[in-house]
């Protein structure tokens, strides 16, 4: 028979292991890792960078803290006029298992040429830890002139409309960012007169955010409708997709030029954001990357 303070005590020990668990899975490490690229002739130079930045980083992380291979097969019968077609399907995948938290130093790039083919060598060193559950899946599309997902596009041209697609399968609280290449950060949801810091989300609900015309009648007298412009042949954007089931705010900004969104500093930005995600074992971020171009 468990008596009170049995009990109490057992609670207590109950506690301070979770308390532990969740510390652990918060644990940040440095890690370091580099990647050498061969570009393509249709991949520019800026395109090549982020491609093995982004490569350097999977490596780093695979190499800490390993990788989850996944394997599904499926038989297909097909009838055709009396004849029986049988197809044998198998998809195969793997994940790392951790996430990347910050990057600590300034990526150094080697860049030459080989057989006439651009090489790209990068090295970078950053923060991460490893993943300890299965996270989130929340669904983000990024639509190009138009509201549906069939709209789905990371290729744009001056001047053309961008809608944002979510859905979660829990309630939460969502935050959108786009960072172009002069280094600043816009926050682009909330949006820039809404009273609170964030977007709350509920489950199952799809959202087309940016558009007055699919927001709720109480939200659609704020709502900003966004396009993207570029004064270069061509550039790249970030879009910067968080969402946690708890609660947290965007990151500090200040009203930025004529009609534009809040903004601040890129390194600002990835200070918020680094803080956040070590607080926060549940928050998740997906990034896009968006061309622009003439």
């Amino acid at each position: 028979m468990l008596t009170l303070n049995a009990l109490r005590r057992s609670l207590c020990i109950f506690l301070l292991s979770i308390f532990i668990t969740n510390l652990s899975a918060q644990k940040t490490e440095r890690i370091c890792g580099e990647y050498t690229y061969m570009a393509p002739d249709n991949v520019s130079l800026e395109q090549a960078k982020q491609t093995a930045l982004d490569r350097a980083k999977i490596e780093a992380l695979a190499e800490k803290f390993g990788t989850t291979v996944s394997q599904s097969n499926a038989t297909v019968i097909e009838n055709k006029n009396g004849a029986s077609d049988i197809r044998f399907l198998s998809f195969g995948g793997s994940e790392v298992k951790g996430e990347w938290i910050e990057t600590i130093q300034e990526p150094k790039y080697s860049v030459s040429y080989e057989q006439n083919m651009l090489v790209v060598k990068v090295s970078v060193c950053g923060r991460a830890r490893e993943i300890v559950g299965a996270g989130i899946d929340f669904t983000a599309k990024v639509l190009k002139n138009g509201t549906e997902a069939r709209f789905e596009s990371d290729s744009f041209r001056d001047g053309d409309e961008i809608f944002l697609l979510f859905r979660s399968p829990t309630d939460g609280y969502l935050t959108v960012y786009l960072v172009d290449e002069s280094q600043t950060a816009y926050c682009l949801l909330p949006y820039m007169y809404a009273p609170s810091g964030n977007a709350r989300i509920k489950n199952g609900k799809e959202y087309v955010f940016f558009s007055e015309k699919h927001a709720d009648k109480a939200e659609a007298a704020i709502v900003n409708e966004y396009v993207l412009t570029t004064g270069k042949s061509a550039e790249q954007n970030f879009l910067y997709v968080i969402f946690s089931p708890n609660e947290f705010t965007k990151a500090n900004d200040q009203t930025g030029g004529e009609a534009l969104p809040r903004e601040l500093r890129y390194d600002d930005f990835q200070q918020w954001l680094a803080k956040n995600r070590t607080r926060d074992k549940d928050m998740k971020v997906d990034t896009k990357v968006l061309t622009v171009t003439k």
